[in-house]
């Protein structure tokens, strides 16, 4: 029973101890010190993160400020459109580890596209957002403009009628990102159903492939969003899963201090929630250390990995630190407390 009206995080300071549980309280503590004193974090979110409706807890923790900055896959994104507009068309499919090729199959023909255990709805979801998002850019090819891939969608989730929603706004963090103009990187944008659709309007001649700025202008403009993120206490970087989604914006310290030959500050804190085994090989896999060679961190860059499923980590870490933005008195003698009783348990 909570004490200090902050029960997702005294949940945690009293029972994560030790395992993963222990780099999740550690982690949830080193992120709210860094906030607190005027710090950033920069999230990197790959996976099915909003077909799994992260969106409940990321949404409001935008619109607190406790998320400054994002890279997303271009599936990312556009679920969290899906599930504002089709929520209620979504299929959930608990057994699928028991489903056959027959039911897989089924599913097909039902006009759903499975991710794990529920469903993207194809009509209510592709498209009723294609009818928007195409003519848009049309437009854009008929004016001769050029946006990055997320400017489109942030016009698009802002222009919606509320008739629209079938999920609740509040809990989409496209629309809370894009009325905070949050910057934003979507690399690798190419590999998503949009992007494919995007690919085949392209190749019918309908639309110009050069009103979508490339993966290169995303990273020209990471240099400065990352100077202006950097500043007085640093940013952070809160990575959900592997891939593009991470490697492409943790580079941008290394690139800007070789290839750009400029002076900038190394990354605050780092933070990794991944199921990916380390091995040999395998950047989602590896250990932060690794990070230390490439430039990207340092020995003093407060490092943690999280070998757990995001879906079950990231809502309770968000649910806690919402807690600490809303008390930060109480929250900071919480964590104090805990601290001490590790320190004890230490000096043993």
């Amino acid at each position: 029973m909570a004490t200090s009206g902050l029960p997702y995080l005294e949940f945690v300071a009293r029972n994560y101890k030790n395992f993963n549980a222990r780099s999740t309280r550690d982690a949830l503590f080193a992120y709210w010190d860094h906030v607190r004193s005027g710090g950033r974090m920069y999230w990197a979110m790959a996976g099915a993160m909003s077909s799994a409706q992260l969106g409940i807890t990321l949404a409001p923790a935008i619109r607190a400020g406790l998320v400054h900055g994002l890279s997303v896959t271009g599936a990312n994104l556009e679920e969290s459109l899906f599930r504002l507009v089709a929520h209620h068309s979504y299929k959930d499919f608990p057994d699928y580890r028991y489903f056959t090729k027959h039911d897989d199959t089924k599913i097909l023909e039902q006009r759903m596209r499975r991710v794990t255990d529920t469903s993207i709805p194809e009509d209510e979801a592709f498209r009723a957002v294609e009818k928007i998002l195409v003519p848009m850019w049309k437009q854009a090819t008929a004016n001769g403009e050029r946006r990055f891939w997320h400017e489109y969608f942030y016009e698009l989730v802002q222009k919606l009628p509320a008739k629209a929603f079938e999920g609740n706004p509040d809990e989409c963090w496209l629309l809370a990102a894009a009325k905070a103009n949050l910057p934003i990187v979507v690399p690798g944008h190419e590999d998503s159903t949009f992007g494919n659709i995007f690919a085949s309007h392209v190749k019918a001649g309908e639309c110009s492939a050069s009103i979508v700025k490339s993966g290169i202008e995303y990273m020209g403009q990471l240099y400065d969003d990352y100077k202006a993120l950097s500043k007085g206490k640093g940013v952070g970087f809160f990575q959900i899963g592997g891939g593009i989604a991470g490697d492409f914006p943790i580079c941008v310290v290394p690139s800007t201090k070789y290839d750009l030959q400029e002076p900038v500050k190394p990354w605050a804190y780092f933070c990794q929630i991944s199921d990916s085994t380390t091995s040999y090989g395998s950047y989602s896999g590896a250990t932060p250390n690794e990070k230390i060679t490439w430039d990207k961190l340092t020995e003093d860059t407060p490092m943690f990995v999280i070998e757990s499923d995001a879906t079950i980590v990231v809502p309770l870490m968000l649910s806690a630190l919402l807690e600490c933005q809303q008390a930060g008195k109480a929250a900071d003698a919480v964590i104090k407390a805990s601290r001490a009783l590790t320190r004890k348990s230490l000096a043993r």
